[in-house]
Order: structure tokens, then sequence, then C-alpha cells
């Protein structure tokens, strides 16, 4: 569950503007010095595989973002809760466009559904949460939002390995310089791969030699539906279900820490939406409340647990299973 976020304080406000104005006003020193670092790092790249011409293609231009590190430290004005947080990610466009498109590429989804063991309607579900079905996948330039970020210092180690990454996949010939774009922490294409995550999971689809997460949904969907396999799915199972607990219901039992087989929560009060009890399954489940107590709860089950490997966030799992539910009806 996610935590609270402070809300800064307006001399807080004030000192983060005076420095993001006058870094504004620093561009050609850093810059200068970005120089100096992007030397040092094509030295390593080189010693590391990397070839020169490719080096120096996905370098042209490439200049320190203020904007990249300001979006790396900004936080958040306030808290949103799960119900806004589902208010928006489950809006009625997105539900109906998944829809749509799950009818239209239905024999490509069903095929990489049948080879790796995941339903069709998650695919399409991360693929609509992550990215709005490919309609945003951020815009930024990826080497220079890694570059940008390696440089800034604070977690110089993790974004110089994703940038070696993102060289060694524009040398393969996966994607094109210009096409290489994702969000502003070096996330890719219409499933938002750092680019060690693509060398792990990412699959070439549509067989043309190419792993390309931007523009082939064959790769898209194969890559996504691999992660999911990779990571433990278990096919004949759901993700969870929406349920209503019993007036009383201990707080300790909440928790994915907490296992439970289903009949057991049958017995302990559980009950659907409708006053149903729970299906009669061999399965154990976990229950989940991502607005803590009085909020919606959840009981939840192992491929749960495998969103979360994608997205270490109760919000994001459940309205990818929620939305998976709302496609496949």
């Amino acid at each position: 569950m996610r935590g609270k976020v402070v809300r800064p304080s307006l001399y807080l406000c004030f000192f983060f503007a005076v420095v993001f104005f006058t870094a504004g006003f620093s561009l050609s020193g850093m810059a200068q010095d970005f120089d100096s670092w992007v030397k040092d790092f094509k030295k390593e790249a080189l010693a590391k595989g990397i070839k020169q011409d490719v080096l120096d293609l996905a370098f042209e231009g490439v200049e320190p973002k203020s904007r990249i590190i300001e979006l790396d430290r900004k936080q958040p004005e306030g808290t949103l809760t799960f119900a806004r947080y589902a208010e928006k990610a489950l809006n009625k466009t997105r539900i109906a466009q998944g829809r749509r498109l799950y009818a239209e590429h239905r024999g490509e989804l069903e095929k990489v559904a049948k080879a790796y063991g995941v339903p069709a309607p998650y695919i399409v579900a991360l693929w609509g949460i992550e990215t709005s079905y490919g309609n945003n996948t951020g815009g930024f330039d990826v080497v220079t939002a890694l570059a940008t970020l390696a440089y800034d210092g604070r977690r110089s180690e993790f974004f110089r390995g994703e940038l070696l990454e993102a060289l060694r996949i524009l040398q393969e010939g996966h994607i094109t310089k210009k096409q290489m774009e994702g969000s502003w922490a070096g996330a890719m294409g219409q499933n938002q791969f750092m680019p060690s995550s693509f060398f792990k999971f990412a699959v070439d689809g549509d067989q043309d030699g190419r792993r390309d997460i931007w523009t082939s949904l064959p790769d898209v969907f194969s890559s996504t539906a691999n992660y999911l396999h990779t990571s433990g799915w278990k096919k004949d199972e759901r993700w969870g279900r929406e349920v209503v607990l019993p007036d009383g219901f201990d707080q300790k039992l909440v928790g994915l820490e907490v296992q439970y087989p289903l009949r057991a929560w049958n017995d302990m009060g559980l009950r659907l939406p409708g006053g149903g009890f729970l299906p009669v399954a061999g399965m154990s489940g976990s229950v989940v409340l991502p607005d803590g107590p009085g909020g919606r709860a959840f009981l939840v089950y192992d491929n749960y647990r495998v969103i979360m490997k994608w997205n270490r966030s109760f919000y994001f799992a459940t309205v990818v299973g929620l939305l998976a539910d709302q496609i496949a009806q």
C-alpha cells in the first residue's frame, strides 16, 4: 500500500523553485561538465563492447535535461486514494477501448495467450494501464533520459547500467535512436520495459529479427505475456476478486503475508459483493485493502503477486485485475 506523502512547505516550494530557476540559467556550465562525463562514459561503453559509431549516433545532440531531474525529484502534492485512482484508471473510455482492441486483435492475442498460458485480457489490461494502449509512451528520448539521470548522481550506478543496456538495444538493431522513446525514467515502449528488462523479457513476436516493443503489437503482446509467464503466472487461476468483509473483521488478517484457502475465508464470513459464497476451489488467497479499513476489499491470489512483480503497487495490481475482468466481459 502506498504511504502517505507529506505536502512540502511554502518555504521548500520557494527553495526548489529557486534551484530549478537557477538551473535554467546554468545549463551551459552543466552541459560542460556533462561533456566530460560523456567522454568517460563512452570509454567505459567501448570497453564493454559498444561500437564507436553506435555511441556517436546515440549521443548526437544529447544534453542534460533539467526537466528530467525535476520529475525524478518531484513529490506529488498529496495522497491519491485508491478510490480516485481506480475512478481515473477504469474510466468508460479505457474499458471500451480495451474491449474494442481485444476484439480487433483477438487472433494474435489468443495465439500469444495459448503460447504463454496467460489469458489475453490481462495482456490487454497491462497495455491499457501502462500506456493507454500505446497512446502515451512518455515521449522522452531514452538515451537523453538515462544519460541525464546517470549524470545527476543520485542513482548513477543504476541508470548508468540501464544506459549501457539501451545502447546494446540500438547496437542490435531492435529500434532506431529516433524511435527509442519512453518515460522520463527510461521505461520504454508500449509496455514500459526498462532496458535491462527488455533483454530479460522482450520477445520477437512477429519473427522479423527484432524485439520491437515500440511499434510491433505482436512483440508487445508476446513480451508482456512472457514477463508474466516467467514471473510465475498460473494459467488456470484468476487474479482475485472483490469481496465484502463481515462486521468486526480482524485487521490482522489483512495483507499478502496472510494466506488461507477459500473455504477458510468462507467460514470467516467473506462474501461476494452480491452476498453469495466464495467459489469452491483448491486455491488460497489474501485480503488486501488498498484504501485501508472501510475501503473496498479484495481477495487476491498468486497471480496478483505476479502482477506486483511488474509494479509493486497495490493500486496498480488491483486496477489491472479489474480492467482485465471488464475487458473479458
